[in-house]
């Protein structure tokens, strides 16, 4: 639970490879309770308010991508500290300018409850506002990736539905992704005390990898094995 120290608001976070902190919320689409969504990747976002610029062009973004979020069976979730009023007079807006339709719900955080819970509300950035936070929760409930962004950046939605990929990938195959991997891009056989290091580029050649250093070795995307 955030505690104060001096005039600064200690911020607790959750913390990765842990279970996502559960809650029950208020939204547009009435009473959501995380534990619901179990056997789903959830994509927790908030966002600093209604009636934003940046924040319109997001909103506007996740619900062009909505499609590619079902297809990794992924659920989006959107929260602000705005009312649910408000919620819906801005949807209203969004899918006006950019010709979209939002089927997710946006929780109404008027209480601060599950901001704090989740470390969002930070007072250097504001101390009425939620920053910018994404938080990919998998299908079992772990929290496995948690990306902040400025207020004055908006997010780049591909890369949040390539790190769903990533993370698929590595639960489905055990491989893990270099950097700017995208999916059929050749994937990492990581040094495990089962697998072991490959000492030559003769051996990794007759496993079918890709020899750069004992302990640096790639293959063919897994999931196209």
């Amino acid at each position: 639970m955030s505690s104060l120290s001096g005039t600064e608001e200690r911020v607790s976070m959750p913390l990765l490879n842990e279970p996502a902190p559960d809650f029950e919320a208020q939204s547009t689409h009435g009473p959501i309770k995380l534990s619901d969504y179990r056997g789903k990747y959830v994509v927790l976002f908030s966002h600093p308010g209604d009636f934003t610029p940046v924040c319109t062009t997001e909103i506007g973004g996740f619900a062009k991508y909505q499609e590619e979020f079902e297809k990794r069976n992924a659920q989006l979730i959107g929260l602000s500290v705005d009312s649910v009023p408000a919620h819906w007079a801005w949807i209203r807006d969004i899918e006006r300018i950019f010709d979209v339709k939002i089927n997710f719900p946006l929780i109404a955080d008027l209480d601060l409850k599950v901001s704090r819970l989740y470390g969002m509300i930070h007072p250097a950035a504001s101390n009425t506002s939620t920053i910018r936070a994404v938080y990919i929760i998998d299908d079992k409930g772990i929290l496995r990736a948690v990306i902040y962004y400025p207020m004055s950046a908006g997010r780049n939605i591909p890369e949040i539905l390539r790190v769903i990929d990533s993370l698929q990938t590595t639960d489905t195959t055990g491989y893990t992704t270099p950097a700017d991997w995208q999916p059929g891009d050749p994937v990492i056989v990581p040094v495990t005390p089962t697998s072991g290091a490959i000492e030559n580029e003769e051996e990794a050649k007759a496993k079918g990898l890709d020899y750069k250093s004992w302990y640096l070795r790639f293959k063919d995307d897994g999931r196209h094995s």
